[in-house]
């Protein structure tokens, strides 16, 4: 068991005998709750890929389709002729 040394500002000083008052648990028994917590969600965001961030964007219907996919050729031409015209 390793014993640290930690300096805390007031703000912080005061959240932590709010917590220990409310729960009635030792200072460190809060703050091993408190590293233990943040290991879990650091370790959630970190196991998290790519694709889990692009699932949770809602696009809607279609997605950022300007036609739909029978239409695609047509619908290119069109995009780009009036891309051009500018």
């Amino acid at each position: 068991m390793g014993i640290r040394t930690v300096r805390l500002d007031d703000k912080t000083e005061r959240m932590l005998e709010e917590i220990r008052d409310a729960t009635g648990l030792t200072i460190s028994e809060v703050l091993k709750r408190g590293v233990q917590a943040y290991a879990e969600q650091t370790e959630a965001a970190l196991s998290r890929r790519p694709y889990d961030v692009f699932r949770r964007i809602e696009l809607g219907e279609g997605g950022w389709a300007v036609a739909p996919a029978h239409d695609a050729k047509r619908s290119m031409r069109e995009t780009i002729a009036r891309k051009h015209r500018r």
